[in-house]
């Protein structure tokens, strides 16, 4: 997802997950696509910092992708702990979040 209007829905109307490092709002679509945002606010730091934090929510979502339904926007957006956070605690935090929302495939196919 890039474009505001689609950002600002999912954050308006979607479902709350959060963690100290991220917070995920998903909404179903009606594209059986599977679409993702990243988004990082001037809390996170200066542009470095929030660059560097939309380059880790993107990496570490990127293996996962695989793994999740379709037919969901997702919204990722970036708390300012994640400036100091590892790839791996951001892979677990975003794993823990994906599982609360039942994002997950299920083991037989969906």
């Amino acid at each position: 997802m890039t474009r505001s209007e689609d950002i600002k829905r999912v954050r308006r109307s979607g479902k709350t997950y959060a963690h100290p490092l991220v917070v995920l709002f998903t909404l179903p679509n009606q594209d059986e696509a599977l679409r993702i945002g990243v988004v990082a606010g001037r809390r996170v730091g200066t542009a470095v910092k929030r660059n560097r934090a939309k380059r880790l929510l993107r990496a570490a979502t990127q293996p996962l992708v695989p793994c999740l339904r379709a037919g969901w926007d997702i919204m990722l957006l970036a708390r300012q702990g994640l400036g100091m956070a590892t790839f791996e605690e951001t892979r677990e935090a975003l794993h823990g979040l994906f599982r609360r929302a039942y994002l997950f495939k299920e083991k037989n196919g969906d």
